[in-house]
């Protein structure tokens, strides 16, 4: 059967994503150190606010606030039996977000990492991990969630273990990993690497890219190096707000709306089809977005220098593949587009 997020993908030419959940919520209230998720069951006001300001911004789909919904880092605060609650929760409350819309939004059921280093390197088994993500995924799939969403991963043995709860859980999903470590993830993973890995899998993900990452413009590098490798599934980009900066105490990301309007066309013009924001974007930023994408004609797929012309330098030479790259340009420089 066809779900939400496959319909939408037929008739939508691009997806808007939505922006960034912890950063929201920190300007909600919410304390370093404490678990967003337990805000599902102690402040479901605030979650809905959270998924509704993405929804009024233009967003075609939001992720629900589960993202450090699994055993491992819920047992931080105590609460790893709650795992199955607090995402059916957080997943009801976007169900009842995106159902009274006027238009069709679909609700990814956010998964994230673990937190703990796997197999062989680590001590989470495969089986173990495996067990984790699909107790998450029954509770997201419960709560009615249209398809899982897993982020923020470096580790290929971590993707390869949530590919198989989720098709346990019988979720379907979509999957990105965050390339930080100069073009690579933090496990040493390219884009290209990604492709392969994704190719290989028995239940492969619906649509995949990257996610987190450093600056707008390093991930719109990683994006051109998924499409170079000529793969047929939807490209997922949802990049931060900038670069962060540590200002009066708190971490403030310096993209402005103009600047993610840009970045989202350029995703666009670079293969992505769902674009979205990460770290520091807000639903300003994501009006802005959803008006680029409206009303900017598509162009030619970008090179690496009208990147850094429009967004800023990369954060490294290198794009993790070892290839030679353009030199970057200065960050104050924008190219002009129609």
């Amino acid at each position: 059967m066809t779900n939400a997020f496959s319909a939408m993908l037929e008739t939508h030419d691009v997806i808007l994503a939505d922006g960034a959940t912890g950063t929201n919520l920190f300007n909600a209230g919410l304390m370093a150190g404490d678990a967003p998720e337990l805000w599902n069951v102690d402040e479901p006001g605030k979650i809905r606010a959270l998924y509704q300001g993405a929804v009024t911004a233009g967003s075609d789909m939001f992720l629900t606030n589960t993202f450090g919904g699994t055993a491992a880092r819920l047992k931080l605060h105590s609460a790893e039996r709650r795992v199955r609650e607090l995402s059916r929760v957080g997943a009801e409350l976007g169900r009842e977000v995106a159902d009274k819309s006027d238009r069709k939004i679909v609700v990814a059921g956010s998964v994230g990492p673990t937190g703990e280093i796997m197999e062989p390197i680590g001590r989470l088994s495969h089986a173990l991990a495996v067990e984790m993500f699909h107790e998450q995924a029954d509770g997201l799939k419960e709560g009615g969630a249209d398809i899982a969403w897993l982020e923020t991963i470096s580790a290929p043995e971590e993707f390869r273990a949530a590919a198989e709860a989720f098709g346990l859980a019988g979720l379907d999903w979509c999957g990105t990993m965050s390339f930080d470590t100069a073009g690579r993830t933090m496990m040493g993973l390219t884009s290209a690497n990604m492709v392969k890995m994704v190719d290989d899998l028995d239940n492969p993900p619906l649509a995949f890219g990257a996610n987190c990452g450093t600056g707008a413009s390093d991930i719109l590098r990683t994006v051109l190096g998924f499409a170079a490798q000529g793969t047929e599934r939807a490209l997922i980009s949802k990049g931060n707000a900038g670069i962060p900066k540590y200002v009066d105490g708190h971490i403030h990301y310096d993209g402005t709306p103009e600047l993610m309007a840009n970045y989202a066309i350029l995703a666009r013009d670079s293969g992505a089809r769902i674009i979205g924001g990460c770290c520091g974007t807000m639903p300003e930023h994501l009006r802005h977005m959803r008006e680029a994408l409206d009303t900017r004609p598509r162009s030619d797929r970008p090179t690496l220098e009208q990147i850094t012309e429009a967004l800023g330098a990369f954060s490294s030479a290198s794009d993790g593949t070892g290839e030679e790259t353009v030199q970057p340009a200065r960050r104050n420089r924008r190219r002009k587009r129609a």
